[in-house]
């Protein structure tokens, strides 16, 4: 019997969250605000605005399609794609029709050719629907986002600077940020056409622009947004919300991802 890779994933993928939420559970106070950062002008255009980051990381969910994720904060423990019960928001895909074909063919093949399977990053906005935590570092003049993952990093500019007019493709892009009251507003363009939108093999290419918005309604609690424009592949924009959970007292570990993977052989589809 065929088991697909999708299912050893997501095994292993509930079992780490589940193992992490009981080792450490959220904090005890589920209704209590969000931290703010002191008013300093040291501090910039971060001066007084929600704390993101803190003693702990935030445990990203598992997301294997985004047309399936979930704006809710009911099951926000357990990953979208493993999801049997709760609220479920599914998203209609504004396909074009080649964009459609693609995406078609990867499910065909059960995502055999999975770029993150090569060791390659994940991409925005797939970075944030890997299982992997991730950190943020507030600066005067901008936010470092640290990701487990691959061991990555993206600077978000807040500093008033444009995008580059011919930028040099790269993976994660150029990302610069603001703030609408207590909303991380992030601006991403400049990608490569390497990645995946996530794992199910949602495509895109070198006009991909995302809009990112970060927010923390309670202390537990990080509501993300990607809003995705590529008039390659899509007609129009759409939009996928999803909560992600706390976990105090915990920290980032070094992650490798082997080029050697000697199981990449036996991801034939079907």
């Amino acid at each position: 019997m065929r088991i697909k890779l999708l299912d050893v994933l997501a095994a292993c993928a509930l079992a780490a969250v589940s193992s992490a939420s009981s080792a450490v559970g959220q904090d005890p106070r589920p209704g209590a605000p969000a931290p703010r950062l002191p008013v300093d002008p040291n501090l910039g255009v971060n001066s007084g605005k929600p704390d993101l980051g803190g003693k702990g990381m935030w445990d990203i969910p598992y997301i294997t399609d985004m047309s399936k994720a979930s704006g809710t904060a009911d099951n926000a423990l357990i990953p979208s794609g493993l999801r049997l019960g709760g609220v479920m928001r599914a998203t209609n895909v504004p396909f074009k029709p080649e964009a459609k074909k693609i995406f078609d063919q990867r499910a065909e093949t059960l995502s055999k050719d999975d770029p993150e399977g090569q060791c390659l990053p994940p991409g925005v906005p797939r970075v944030m629907y890997t299982p992997h935590p991730m950190e943020f570092l507030q600066l005067p003049n901008r936010i470092v986002i640290i990701y487990e993952i691959g061991t990555l990093w993206r600077n978000i500019w807040m500093d008033g600077r444009q995008h580059p007019k011919d930028p040099n493709p790269t993976y994660l892009g150029d990302s610069i940020g603001h703030w609408e009251g207590d909303t991380l507003v992030v601006d991403v363009t400049g990608f490569n056409a390497l990645t995946w939108l996530e794992y199910a093999g949602h495509p895109h290419g070198e006009k991909l622009h995302v809009i990112e918005k970060y927010s923390r309604p309670d202390l537990n609690t990080l509501h993300y947004e990607a809003t995705i424009d590529d008039p390659e592949y899509y007609t129009e924009p759409w939009t996928v919300p999803m909560n992600i959970p706390w976990v105090p007292g915990q920290e980032l570990s070094e992650y490798v991802c082997l080029q050697n993977n000697r199981d990449l052989e036996h991801l034939v589809g079907k």
